[in-house]
């Protein structure tokens, strides 16, 4: 089934390179990116497009993997980084440098993942009990997140209006306009982060059966867990530093993952996958929805989202546990 997962990613990314007002054979895009093509065909794929579809592959695999770990971790189907507050941490964080210090860039980048650290390291500490529960650290997140988003409306509403018009474009989560240079900081981070969450994700199964049991087959639960939270909230940071941040991907691409993959744990290379072809679909839906208008990504992940996190909120209230 991952086999199948990267060819829809592939068919996807190569579907984002071919379509568009300039239709491109898939025989040229090949030729484009070996070096051959004429000038207006390397332009557009190699300038306009390619850094599109790569960024969206990206933060895709980055949003997924991040809520694979997140959900895996604390055994909570509602763990994920956009829903306990690390999205707005980076969020905020690159609000606030954008529109009050006016950084850019890869300076822009380094904010919004230091926003995403600190406020994950915050709902933990807030969170923590002697061990973890992964109910009161959502709770813990929803509250900090909340708190974050008030910030992020207060900072917006004392700005110039053209700038808050592009700074409320940006937290829908769009890839609208991103050029090489908001890849290259995704990619640097990508390529130290991803190798670690799979090198450490060795201890999630054991974590997965509690603190007590984790620490009697060996594993040194706090150092394990907070090193697999970091490298997923530093994933999560970077993704919306890249795209905004880009509503339930890293939500539903977890559960869509071990739905297609029965008994494959936390199944995190799969949930990566589905997170890569969830944004790379949504980002092509939203450049070719509506004829004329490029729509956020973020709105076409949002009516992918939303409606799953109302089932499953109705399903844990009948089976008691909505509160």
């Amino acid at each position: 089934m991952s086999g199948v997962l990267l060819a829809v990613v592939l068919a996807a990314f190569a579907l984002s390179l071919t379509t568009g007002d300039f239709v491109i054979p898939l025989a040229d895009v090949l030729a484009t990116l070996a070096g051959g093509g004429d000038g207006g065909t390397r332009f557009v794929v190699l300038e306009l497009r390619l850094p599109r579809a790569l960024l969206a592959l990206l933060v895709g695999g980055c949003f997924g993997l991040s809520g694979a770990v997140f959900q895996g971790l604390l055994r909570n189907p509602l763990a994920s980084p956009d829903v306990i507050g690390v999205s707005a941490g980076a969020s905020a964080a690159a609000v606030l440098a954008s529109m009050v210090l006016g950084l850019s860039g890869i300076a822009l980048s380094a904010v919004a993942l230091t926003g995403a650290l600190l406020t994950g390291a915050a709902v933990y500490l807030l969170a923590w009990r002697k061990g973890i529960s992964g109910y009161r650290l959502v709770l813990v997140g929803i509250g900090i997140g909340t708190g974050l988003s008030s910030v992020i409306s207060y900072v917006m509403t004392r700005s110039d209006v053209t700038e808050a018009q592009n700074a409320f474009l940006w937290l829908t989560g769009s890839l609208n306009g991103r050029s090489w240079t908001h890849f290259w900081p995704l990619f640097g981070g990508a390529v130290v982060l991803l190798p670690l969450a799979l090198v450490g994700s060795r201890a999630l199964p054991a974590l997965q059966l509690g603190d007590e049991a984790a620490g009697g087959l060996g594993a040194r639960v706090e150092r394990d867990r907070l090193a697999m939270l970091a490298c997923a909230t530093a994933l999560a940071g970077l993704a919306t530093a890249a795209a905004g941040p880009v509503g339930f991907v890293a939500f539903v691409s977890p559960p869509i993952a071990r739905r297609l993959l029965p008994g494959h744990g936390a199944a995190l290379v799969p949930s990566a996958l589905v997170g890569a072809a969830l944004v790379l679909s949504a980002d092509y839906a939203a450049q070719h929805l509506v004829p004329g208008t490029q729509l956020p990504v973020g709105i076409v992940t949002s009516l992918v989202g939303a409606p799953y996190l109302l089932w499953l909120l109705a399903r844990a209230n009948r089976v008691g546990r909505g509160g």
